[in-house]
């Protein structure tokens, strides 16, 4: 049998894994985020350990009846739960607005799954030590490693000349990097009506709610919308 110490730098390993793969899928907005990779990657780190258990019992079984032979045939039920659960997963996920959501709950459901195979065979640290690293994953993960996404705000505005000073000077001050401006205009008789989208990266700790409150005062700006897009 590994060593507890070891069995815990496996799952912690898996942890730093999944946490940087995550990380840099969040910074891209893609749907699929930090706790989401931690969470699959620790669920695979989970078996493959429980198999290594198995053989070492198996091994372990054969030496202590004098080579008897005993054979197990290893991971056949372990393989059906750990595919099946899938189907559990995938009820989870739901696509709203070109928006997908559910992919943590999916992962950590298949998490549960693992967790469940390691405590009904008896491994019981294992089970107890991925429980806790699901656990931090999920509720102080993202309050600990703070990701500074990219997103996409699209802002309608008139009188473009003062408005676009307002609202880069903002910016500026803000600490807020634009990547990329998508701009589109209408004529509205009067006046030109302006759309602009923003793909912002968020620095430090401007939140969405802020860039909309802030420019939502600014008289010449018609509306603002986040984007997933």
């Amino acid at each position: 049998h590994m060593a507890w110490w070891e069995a815990g730098l496996r799952l912690l390993l898996a942890t730093v894994v999944g946490c940087i793969i995550g990380i840099e899928r969040e910074r891209k907005n893609r749907p699929a985020g930090m706790r989401t990779h931690v969470l699959v990657c620790v669920g695979a780190a989970t078996i493959a350990m429980l198999e290594c258990y198995m053989i070492a019992d198996t091994i372990s079984l054969n030496l202590n009846n004098d080579h008897s032979g005993i054979a197990v045939s290893m991971g056949r039920i372990s393989a059906q739960v750990v595919s099946g659960i899938g189907f559990l997963g995938a009820g989870t996920i739901f696509i709203s607005q070109k928006k997908i959501a559910g992919l943590t709950t999916a992962a950590s459901l298949w998490n549960a799954a693992c967790l469940g195979l390691a405590a009904g065979m008896g491994y019981y640290g294992l089970a107890i030590a991925g429980c806790t690293i699901v656990m931090i994953t999920l509720v102080a993960l993202q309050k600990v490693v703070r990701v500074n996404s990219v997103k996409n705000v699209e802002v309608k505005f008139i009188h473009r000349v003062d408005t676009l000073a307002f609202i880069n000077s903002y910016f500026e001050e803000a600490g807020i990097r634009v990547l990329d401006i998508d701009f589109h205009v209408e004529n509205k008789g009067k006046y030109n009506l302006y759309t602009n989208v923003y793909t912002l990266d968020m620095q430090g700790k401007t939140t969405y709610k802020d860039i909309v409150n802030h420019l939502s005062e600014y008289a010449n700006i018609q509306g603002i919308r986040t984007r997933n897009t």
